[in-house]
């Protein structure tokens, strides 16, 4: 498959307006809604985010070649701490996206129990873009069921906006 380094850039680019957006809706929410549990495996809106910005921060650290980090600490699981952390996460993502020459790159690194893989760098940048737009869809509909609406996320209008 060939992907363009411009499609990648653009597309974590989207992901972080999209992340951006829904941060600043959920931020008017009560704790208790926050921590409503879902019953599902990150249980509560806040729980998804955490895992979805833990995720953008485990990947991003693989491909930059740096040694991992745990994959959740205490100190994420706060709405404050993701403010403080996540756009540090997706800047650094786009500012490595800037310096990519070839989207067929290998990159080697190691999952969470330590076993080794390679993939191409397009196959992860579209894994973290997918991962945090299936995770979007996720809060997204948690806000419909509290009663709450949440904000327009689509692809198309991120690019209807950015003209």
């Amino acid at each position: 498959m060939s992907v363009s380094c411009e499609v990648l850039q653009s597309h974590l680019a989207y992901t972080a307006w999209a992340d951006e957006r829904l941060m600043r809706a959920v931020e008017q929410i009560p704790l208790e809604h926050l921590n409503h549990d879902f019953q599902t495996a990150d249980r509560s809106i806040l729980g998804t985010l955490v895992h979805t910005f833990a995720g953008d921060r485990i990947w991003v650290r693989r491909v930059l070649g740096e040694p991992p980090a745990a994959f959740v600490t205490d100190e994420d699981r706060s709405l404050p701490a993701l403010q403080r952390q996540w756009p540090g996460v997706l800047n650094r993502w786009q500012e490595w996206a800037a310096t990519l020459q070839d989207p067929s790159a290998v990159i080697s690194y190691r999952d969470m129990k330590g076993n080794p893989y390679e993939s191409p760098a397009w196959e992860i940048v579209m894994h973290v873009v997918n991962h945090g737009t299936h995770h979007r869809g996720q809060v997204s509909g948690f806000l419909r069921t509290l009663g709450y609406v949440p904000p327009a996320l689509d692809l198309i209008r991120y690019y209807r906006e950015r003209g």
